[in-house]
């Protein structure tokens, strides 16, 4: 018996439900060839050769062919089928969560958070616009020129073969550095995430404290005028213990007439961190440490107006507000 495929592309105002059966007997051979139309999405559009097809009309498939096409092999029809990135626009109402509105487009929480740049997670704003992409994934920017989606699909272990098809970009072609591509079925690397989600440092004072300044511009305590505040100060008593935010190795210790006793931690990922106003300090330079390890006591040593512990994190030499990196 031959069996023969058949694929039909069908347009937006046709009933994606619809199914084409044909039964053809020849009496001469008592062949039988059945030949079954597959579902297509109303919402898929396979113009301009998308999906491997390129005919007039409508294409047909047989066994030998599949055998011969490792393609074909490698990505099932179905997939074929659902290759065009479309966005959708959503509107944050009260009661979301990233993980809920995923849930509801079936996609990732990666896919929200990397298309729509979100760089916190918790302040996800009622009222804000998100754009959903009809796939999960995420939005990859090649870094030097020359990167092509072979190796882009190597370091996020997704099909080459779809990421072609989605970005509509050849698989060898050399890319600019700056080219936005759309990585479908990629994730977020583990540090990126619990950055977003606050989850990548553990806070350096784990006894009671109260923030007395932020991070940014304030007034001054000293002067009254207005000044760029460079970490957060957190309030407490004299000899609460510090500790360190995040594992890595102590690079620094010391005294300064601006931050007295003082330790510098550098960890993964390009971070730095900086604890001030010791009273004591409890760490060594070349001191590997765990977010266990105790580094320090609260003192108020140096430009200080009383017991507090200040606090700076640097990402590749750039100060960054450490209220977005905990929990």
């Amino acid at each position: 018996m031959k069996f023969q495929f058949i694929k039909e592309k069908l347009f937006k105002n046709t009933n994606p439900l619809k199914l084409l059966e044909y039964f053809s007997i020849s009496m001469a051979s008592f062949s039988v060839v059945i030949v079954i139309a597959l579902i297509v999405n109303s919402k898929t559009d396979l113009e301009n050769g998308q999906g491997g097809f390129e005919t007039s009309g409508i294409p047909i498939v047989t066994e030998d062919v599949l055998a011969k096409s490792e393609s074909i092999e490698t990505l099932n029809a179905e997939t074929f089928l659902d290759t065009e990135l479309t966005y959708f626009s959503y509107r944050v109402r009260k009661g979301d969560m990233i993980g809920i509105i995923a849930d509801q487009f079936g996609v990732t929480q990666d896919t929200i958070i990397s298309v729509n740049n979100i760089r916190s997670s918790r302040l996800l704003q009622i009222g804000t616009y998100l754009k959903i992409p009809s796939m999960p994934g995420i939005l990859y920017t090649v870094k030097e020129d020359g990167e092509n989606l072979s190796s882009v699909a190597e370091k996020y272990s997704v099909n080459l073969e779809k990421c072609s098809l989605v970005n509509n970009i050849d698989k060898t072609v050399a890319l600019k550095a700056g080219t936005m591509i759309f990585v479908p079925d990629a994730e977020l690397d583990w540090v990126t995430r619990q950055e977003i989600n606050g989850d990548l440092f553990k806070k350096p004072i784990r006894a009671r404290w109260y923030l007395s300044s932020s991070f940014g511009w304030r007034s001054s305590p000293f002067t009254g005028k207005r000044s760029y505040h460079s970490g957060v100060d957190m309030a407490c008593p004299t000899g609460t213990y510090i500790y360190s935010a995040m594992p890595g190795t102590v690079t620094s210790t010391g005294f300064s007439e601006v931050y007295g006793n003082y330790v510098i931690v550098k960890h993964h990922s390009g971070y730095k961190t900086l604890y001030a106003h010791m009273s004591v300090i409890l760490a060594v330079k070349g001191q590997r440490v765990t977010q266990d390890s105790r580094i320090g006591k609260v003192g108020s040593t140096g430009l200080s107006t009383g017991p507090h512990l200040h606090f700076t994190v640097f990402k590749n030499g750039k100060q960054v507000n450490p209220a977005n990196l905990w929990g």
